[in-house]
């Protein structure tokens, strides 16, 4: 039998060749409380595969906020650093989760670590990713920037600055970028495009103001968008207006 996924592909011309996906931790509970939905898990890497499959070069920079969020044990009184740390490690669990799933639909991929972790993932060195990614490969940077004090926001854009990326894509459970939170507020309506400055200025809440400082600075593009709708990555290759664009 073929696989079904074929029967989902699309012949594309893609805008962009080389992306960073940044997803939140918190995503990948599905409909659980804690931890990996499977489910969810495999939409993502089937979503994945599609962008793998038409030839773009596939970074991914995922959270951990699903297992562990250094800034919430700051908060019970643990020291902030060490929370960091152990927030690091939720990120590469996450990280290994996605890439099995990806292995196991036959994307080629290569798991790179801020923290030295030999038996499970290599170390993040730079020209090693961009060779993988010519290679065909997906490559998965876990671990955030290996320090304290940084967000996966900041590890994503930092890391897409890295490799030349062409753009980051905010994969959320939201379909862009609005004036209010739209869960909070029905009045609120949503950006088609927005300037880096507007941002600035309207204090809409996007990124950590490092990771968005690094995209105003190095002219890096940033789209937010809904991952958790079918054939929404794929129609972004493409071109199509889908969720927020922001850009300088």
């Amino acid at each position: 039998m073929l696989n079904s996924l074929h029967y989902l592909a699309k012949p594309i011309t893609m805008k962009y060749k080389r992306i960073l996906l940044k997803l939140s931790g918190e995503a990948l509970m599905g409909n659980k409380g804690f931890g990996i939905d499977q489910e969810r898990l495999m939409e993502y890497a089937k979503e994945i595969k599609l962008a793998y499959d038409a030839g773009c070069q596939v970074a991914i920079v995922i959270g951990g906020g699903n297992i562990f969020r250094g800034i919430q044990a700051e908060k019970g009184g643990m020291d902030r650093v060490h929370g960091d740390y152990m927030g690091m490690l939720a990120t590469v669990i996450n990280s290994m989760a996605i890439q099995s799933a990806l292995e196991g639909l036959g994307v080629q991929t290569r798991l790179q670590s801020a923290i030295k972790m030999e038996q499970i993932c290599e170390p993040f060195i730079r020209r090693k990713a961009v060779r993988h990614l010519e290679k065909g490969r997906v490559v998965i940077f876990g671990a955030g920037t290996g320090n304290p004090y940084f967000t996966t926001d900041t590890a994503a854009t930092l890391r897409a600055i890295e490799i030349e990326a062409n753009v980051i894509l905010k994969g959320t459970r939201v379909d862009g970028i609005y004036t209010a939170d739209p869960e909070k507020d029905p009045t609120a309506t949503k950006y088609d495009t927005v300037k880096f400055e507007e941002v600035y200025n309207k204090g809409l809440e996007v990124m950590d103001m490092t990771a968005f400082t690094l995209c105003k600075e190095n002219n890096l593009p940033l789209i937010v968008f809904d991952m958790n709708k079918k054939g929404n990555l794929q129609n972004l290759l493409m071109g199509e207006k889908v969720g927020t664009l922001v850009v300088a």
